[in-house]
């Protein structure tokens, strides 16, 4: 199991344009094989800091994904969006353990 865990950032002032494209990408990606958990979620306490989880059944898995054209286009949009600050860590977790 992979589980990624992470930050970005995203201008204020950019946050509502930003909210449909990224409610795509993760509809898109929970679609897709091999995904157990995909989330951004906004911190209430600070605006514009999004708080990314994700679930892997494999690293082969993860690796589609980011070949994945929903992955291609969020991307572009993205960086149009001004994202900053991006922290991404993956951990590699036994399936069968308990946390």
């Amino acid at each position: 199991m992979i589980l990624i865990q992470g930050t970005f950032r995203l201008p204020v002032e950019h946050l509502a344009a930003a909210r449909e494209p990224m409610a795509r990408v993760v509809t898109a990606s929970r679609a897709e094989e091999g995904c157990h958990e995909y989330a951004y979620a906004e911190d209430v306490l600070e605006p514009g800091l999004i708080r990314v989880s994700e679930r892997w059944e494999s690293r082969a898995h993860l690796a589609a994904h980011f070949k994945a054209p929903h992955m291609a286009r969020w991307v572009e949009e993205r960086a149009g969006f001004g994202l900053t600050d991006r922290q991404i860590t993956l951990y590699e977790a036994d399936a069968g353990t308990a946390v």
